[in-house]
């Protein structure tokens, strides 16, 4: 259960975040929201040993509560369809493939299923929010720089959890 908060609770301030821009050497510039979206990718993971209807009803939730945002005026229309759009597939994505590899050690598991999760749900959610906003070689440097960055914290925190749901 502290995994599906954790998770829930990242997706919001990642999204509350997501047009605050740092810029990070080699990176170029990446969204606050980027850096703390990369837990979410193992956090789910976690959430697995629960069952795959409770990975797909967390990912609901997160997706509901995004919307929220939009209602209390804190986050842009275009934020909020761009981050329910790319975690309803890239999430549902990593979420099968998660299922086909849960016989392999943790490490695999994780890094198996982000290996699609975490461009796809960068492509989709930067190009559905900045498309027409930043020059096409902005935002081909913001995905590229985000989806570098959610993969290495992604797999720190698998590293650092390895072995915690086996």
């Amino acid at each position: 259960m502290k995994w599906a908060i954790l998770y829930i609770a990242v997706v919001l301030t990642a999204n509350y975040t997501a047009l605050w821009f740092i810029p990070l050497p080699v990176f170029g510039l990446v969204a606050i929201g980027t850096i703390l979206f990369g837990v979410t990718f193992t956090a789910r993971d976690h959430v697995h040993r629960l069952g795959r209807a409770k990975v797909y009803i967390m990912i609901f939730v997160a997706a509901l509560s995004s919307a929220v945002l939009v209602w209390i005026g804190t986050t842009p229309y275009r934020i909020i369809i761009a981050s329910i759009t790319a975690i309803v597939i890239s999430e549902g994505a990593d979420t099968e493939i998660y299922q086909k590899l849960v016989s392999k050690p943790w490490i695999v598991r994780v890094t198996g299923s982000n290996l699609l999760s975490v461009p796809l749900d960068t492509i989709l959610f930067n190009f559905l929010s900045f498309f027409r906003v930043f020059p096409s070689n902005i935002l081909i440097s913001i995905i590229i720089g985000e989806i570098i960055v959610k993969y290495i914290i992604g797999l720190l925190v698998a590293i650092l959890k390895t072995g915690v749901d086996r």
